[in-house]
């Protein structure tokens, strides 16, 4: 693991840590600018929670450190870990933990409250949060009598009022139901950006990151695989988990001569002529196209035959999954579907121009 050297401006997060519980490690750096909103991806049992409750102060790293704005929260190496109670850190929970028995107001009011302001100077810092968050008609409820959206307003709101230098957010809408979740998103994604101080979402489902964050970080098996803006990772994948979150077909291979020859058997032809070496090849799968017979263009294409494995809906498409070498994922119309026959056991021949084949270095 090597630490990575800071810019002049220290401000921000930046995490560099190695924990080890029992067969698991994890060992990855995350770094969140001032202002910036970093997403953690990664399948369940990667890592993304203990991460979270490193930079939480619930879990000490046994190598490397945590720096806040500059400050050592977690260094066992200089002696030093900062207690999750005295940590400059907002948390925000997937079920909210809005204590019951509180009303909106004193909900958010408790921050303060238990940071030693007295009752007038609580509802001073509170109410301009219940008016930025629009809660100040609902200040006398309780959380029961809350929407889902309305109690993860009052969960930031309450997060907010004690002034950390960091938020974490844990699965921000996974409490929520689909037919609120898109207009909490956007909502959500708002009030991030007001924030002003770092923020991580720790997060499994893609769209939800690429929405609510400037930066996305993927881990895998307690690693970060990819970090990067949302728009690059979404295009070139590295490696299977991340290109299935992105709907995207993915090929390693060795490339020259205007070719591909793949890891798993099989050959594309590519646009690229210049590529060599190791390589990722990307393909959408809605550039891929399907026919009962072999295609006869006359324009440079890939064609290979393969057998449906699966027909799946996906909003106005189909998703075709075809076992063939290599095996591939292609995104048709229903009127497709009907037209070719397409069921499970169908045999098929996948066609793909070669300008559609995205090749960049393995890496």
């Amino acid at each position: 693991m090597t630490l990575s050297t800071m810019d002049a401006d220290t401000s921000g997060l930046r995490a560099v840590a190695q924990v080890r519980r029992g067969a698991f490690t994890l060992d990855a750096e995350v770094t969140a600018a001032r202002g910036e909103v970093v997403a953690l991806l990664g399948p369940n049992g990667a890592g993304k929670s203990t991460m979270l409750r490193v930079l939480a102060g619930l879990l000490p790293v046994d190598t490397g450190e945590v720096v806040l704005d500059g400050a050592p929260l977690d260094d066992p190496a200089r002696g030093v870990f900062v207690p999750a109670a005295a940590r400059p850190v907002g948390l925000v929970f997937q079920d909210y933990l809005l204590f019951p028995h509180l009303s909106v107001r004193q909900n958010v009011e408790f921050a303060p409250r238990a940071q030693g302001a007295s009752r007038a100077q609580a509802r001073a810092l509170a109410d301009p949060l219940l008016a930025r968050f629009g809660l100040t008609e609902l200040a006398g409820r309780r959380p029961g009598t809350l929407s889902g959206g309305q109690a993860q307003r009052v969960a930031l709101a309450r997060t907010l009022a004690a002034a950390p230098r960091l938020l974490l957010l844990d699965e921000p809408l996974a409490a929520l139901d689909a037919s609120t979740r898109l207009a909490v998103r956007a909502e959500l994604r708002e009030h991030l950006s007001s924030y002003g101080g770092p923020a991580l979402v720790v997060t499994h489902d893609p769209v939800e990151a690429m929405v609510l964050a400037d930066r996305l970080v993927v881990v895998e098996a307690g690693r970060v695989v990819q970090d990067g803006a949302a728009t690059e990772i979404a295009r070139r994948p590295r490696t299977e988990y991340v290109a299935r979150l992105m709907g995207l077909n993915l090929y390693r291979g060795t490339a020259g001569g205007g070719t591909v020859d793949l890891d798993g058997g099989g050959r594309l032809v590519v646009a690229d002529a210049e590529a060599a070496g190791r390589v990722l090849v990307a393909l959408r799968p809605a550039a891929v196209s399907l026919h009962t017979d072999q295609p006869r263009q006359a324009s440079p294409r890939n064609a290979w035959a393969g057998t449906v494995s699966t027909v799946e809906p996906m909003g106005d498409r189909v998703r075709v999954t075809i076992a063939a070498v290599p095996p591939v994922r292609a995104d048709v119309t229903p009127l497709a579907v009907a037209e070719l026959g397409l069921r499970p056991g169908r045999p098929v021949w996948t066609a793909v121009k070669a300008t559609e084949l995205d090749v960049y270095p393995a890496g």
